[in-house]
């Protein structure tokens, strides 16, 4: 899989998205890659997205998965959206302690000005924890560009996930 450079980092002073901003000091810090049908995004809890003792918080999940689906749309649609509806299913605990959690995303349907993509977080273990479908407004090429959207592109260096994990904190 390769990294999917995020174009905003050091473009624009406005940019301190909560989800993929790595300078937002709040942030979620997440970065993305593309295996070649979907995006992928590995993250690790911060102690301060908990709900119960050592459970991240149902609303940190929603949001991780909101930010991996709408990146499928920047990568591989090549344009920006915004969330039209969520469709969350909770179904196992994420665990805090967890070295990490693997998130998933990856385009289902296509129809006029709407997307729906289908996303998951699992486990280190591959356990399927939550997972939603979403439907996006998908804004023209002209109006992206006018709402800011730049280009998403590849890294040239091939990782694979192990490397991923390892990049982690880095």
């Amino acid at each position: 899989m390769k990294r999917i450079i995020n174009p905003w980092v050091g473009k624009t002073e406005r940019y301190n998205c909560f989800g993929c901003c790595p300078s937002n000091p709040r942030g979620a810090h997440m970065s993305f890659y593309w295996d070649g049908e979907q995006v992928v995004s590995v993250w690790r809890a911060d102690p301060n997205f908990v709900s119960w003792i050592d459970t991240l918080h149902g609303g940190i999940q929603a949001t991780l998965l909101d930010e991996i689906c709408g990146w499928v749309v920047f990568y591989q649609l090549q344009t920006s959206c915004v969330t039209a509806k969520m469709e969350m299913r909770y179904r196992k605990p994420v665990c805090t302690l967890w070295p990490y959690v693997r998130l998933n995303a990856r385009l289902v349907e296509q129809r006029n000005k709407f997307v729906v993509i289908h996303g998951e977080i699992l486990s280190p273990d591959g356990v399927c924890c939550a997972e939603c479908t979403c439907t996006y407004f998908v804004y023209t090429g002209e109006k992206s560009v006018e709402m800011g959207y730049m280009p998403a592109v590849l890294d040239d260096v091939e990782v694979t996930f192990e490397e991923a994990v390892a990049l982690l904190g880095k």
